[in-house]
Order: C-alpha cells, then structure tokens, then sequence
C-alpha cells in the first residue's frame, strides 16, 4: 500500500520554543527550592503551563490532521496501528524516567534532602504512575510533569474513535445524538459545571480540541484560512500574545484558552502558509524540537542535579543556573533520542499508512 506522505515545516520549531517555555520556569522553582534567589519570575505569566498548552495545541492540530488524511486515504482510521504509533513514540521514554525516578534515584544519596518531597514508593502510587494517572496519587520528585501524558493519552484513546465513525455519513446523527444525550445528561446534574470547570482548568484538555479545530479547518481548506493566513491576521496574533505577556494580564476563566486560540493561528500559518511571517526552520532549532519530548522528560531531575553540583562548586551565577542545566539536558535528551528513542520511532513506519516528520521531504495538503 502507497504511503501518503505529510511534512509541515516549522514545527519542530515550535517544539523548541514550547521545550524552553517549561524548562525556565522549572530552572527558577528548583533554584528556589534550593534556597537561592529567583532570576526571572515567570510565574505571573504562567509561563510554563503555556509552553504545555503550547505542545497541547500542536499535538491536536497534527494528530487531527493525520487522522483525517488517513481516513481519506483509505476510508477508515486503523485504530490498532494509531495506538500503536503512539505506544512506540510515547512509552518507551516515559517508563525508563518513571521507573527511574520511583525505584533508582531515591537510592542515591545526593538527591535525596529536606528541599524534596517525601518519596514514599506506596503501591498505589507507583500503581497509578505506571498507569499513566499521576495527578491522582502523590507527586513523586522529578516525574510529577508527567501528567500531561495523561491528557495526552486521553486526546490520543478518542480522537481516531471520534473522527472514525463521526465522519461516516452513515453513523454521524447517531454519534452526535449519543453524544448529546451523554452530555445533557452529565450537564444536569448538580455540581457538575462546577466539576468540569475544575477539571478543564487543571488538565487544559480543552486547548488539545482547540488545536484539533485547527487542523480540520485545514484538511477541510476551510474558507477561513483566508482571513487568518493574512498578514494582518499575523500581525495581530503575534502582538496579541507579546501584549498579555509583557503586561502580566491574567485573562478571566478562558486564560488558557485564548492562547490556545493565538498559538492555534501560529501553528496553522507556520505550518502551511507559505506567506508566513515567520519563520522557524533552522538546523539546530529543529534538532532541539526533534528530542524535545526527551528535554520535557529529562529536565527536571537534570536540572535539579546540575544546580546542586553548581552550589558545591560555588559557582552563583545566574547565567550558569541557566545555561548548564540547559545544555546537559540537551545533552540528555540527544543522546536519549540518539541511542534509544529512535529504536522505537523506527519501527512506527510498520504501522504508518500516512508517513510524517523530519524524513518527509515533500508536503502533500
């Protein structure tokens, strides 16, 4: 069976950029942790949960995008291969560094002081981790960012189920009259508004369906690519997003939202608009968004080990706080991608009916 072939560019850009966005602010809250003063408060912007919304956005507009085109392509998604594509780029990272983190580095002493939390290995906590659900057990020192595995993985269970049988002629009214009921009915209950906002809130689930409306107004060459491939268009969103940064304007119950709405325009214009005004494609950018699920994974305990090391070797400059953490977890990650990630990445083409990523030389919309 012909392969179809996908390739947007700039995306392992934006990877790059979402990478950082929680690396910094992580690099200030261990260096607080540690008992040294904050270089950068990043945290009137929440600028951490932006670069997860960031990769949240993106991960819904291309996911979405490939499924459609799948389903094009050969009039139904195979649900068993997508899984499988998604075990194989997922898994294999996020079990080395749980069970790292839950049964060797709380053996190692120089990790292990009053600045971290207790590491209790209680069964149902590692239960939980393994499971993919550690929002609901006890946050366990450099893993506790893996919940947004979790979203992700909930995004990834239902939206080839979603898009399979939504988008058969045949099965839509059903679908979306299942839907409805479901949702009335859960709606209709008390305290559940209240329920869902917090959950919303918490996970930033919604900004993955925000994304994904992205990359089906594109598969559908939707006439609104018109207005907001415009240079005007652009110039607004880029400014809009500078704006609220660099004013510390907290935006009332839709925040997150509505930068997931201005990174879903940047996404879609760097993605596939031609007249972009900007531009992300440069090498090392893009080898630094190509190991970037390496550097959200590492980081945390490679950052806390690289400070504790500067500490001991009195070596207070800020710029050292910043620049080594960095480079070692590039390191990390580059090396993770190089010898071990790449094993599994490998063997996604087996399940691939559409091939995508760094390999695919010609774009195909």
């Amino acid at each position: 069976m012909k392969i179809h072939k996908v390739h947007f560019p700039n995306l392992n850009g934006i990877r790059c950029i979402a990478a950082f966005m929680v690396l910094f602010p992580h690099i200030e809250q261990i260096k607080k942790g540690l008992g040294l003063s904050r270089t950068v408060n990043f945290y009137p912007w929440a600028f951490g949960t932006l670069g997860v919304v960031l990769f949240f956005v993106l991960s819904g507009f291309l996911i979405t995008y490939l499924l459609l085109c799948e389903q094009e392509e050969q009039g139904y998604i195979s649900i068993i291969k997508f899984y499988a594509r998604r075990i194989l780029r997922i898994w294999p990272l996020y079990y080395l560094i749980v069970l790292l983190a839950l049964f060797i580095l709380p053996h190692v002493s120089f990790l292990n002081d009053k600045t971290l939390p207790t590491q209790s290995l209680l069964l149902d906590n590692v239960i939980l981790y393994l499971c993919f659900l550690p929002k609901l057990s006890q946050d366990i020192p450099f893993i506790s960012h893996t919940w947004s595995i979790r979203i992700e993985l909930l995004f990834y269970l239902s939206s080839p189920i979603f898009i399979n049988y939504l988008l058969v002629k045949k099965k839509a009214l059903i679908t979306i009259g299942i839907f409805t009921s479901i949702t009335l009915i859960f709606l209709t209950q008390p305290s559940t508004l209240s329920v869902l906002y917090s959950f919303i809130q918490l996970y930033k689930i919604d900004c993955i369906f925000i994304g994904a409306l992205f990359g089906f107004l594109l598969f559908k060459k939707n006439d609104l690519l018109v207005i907001l491939y415009s240079k005007k268009i652009q110039i607004i969103t880029y400014t809009t997003i500078l704006v609220i940064l660099t004013s510390n304007i907290k935006i009332p119950l839709l925040h997150f939202e509505v930068f997931a709405i201005l990174f879903g325009i940047v996404i879609l214009n760097l993605a596939s608009n031609n007249n972009s005004i900007l531009k992300l494609d440069n090498s090392i950018i893009n080898h630094i968004g190509k190991i970037s699920y390496g550097i959200y994974m590492f980081h945390p305990f490679i950052i806390y080990i690289t400070i504790k090391i500067l500490i001991a070797l009195n070596w207070t400059s800020p710029i050292f706080h910043y620049v080594i953490p960095t480079l070692f977890t590039v390191l990390a990650s580059h090396l993770s991608y190089t010898f071990y990630e790449s094993f599994f990445i490998k063997k996604k083409k087996s399940f691939s009916v559409i091939l995508s990523g760094e390999n695919v030389s010609t774009k195909q919309l």
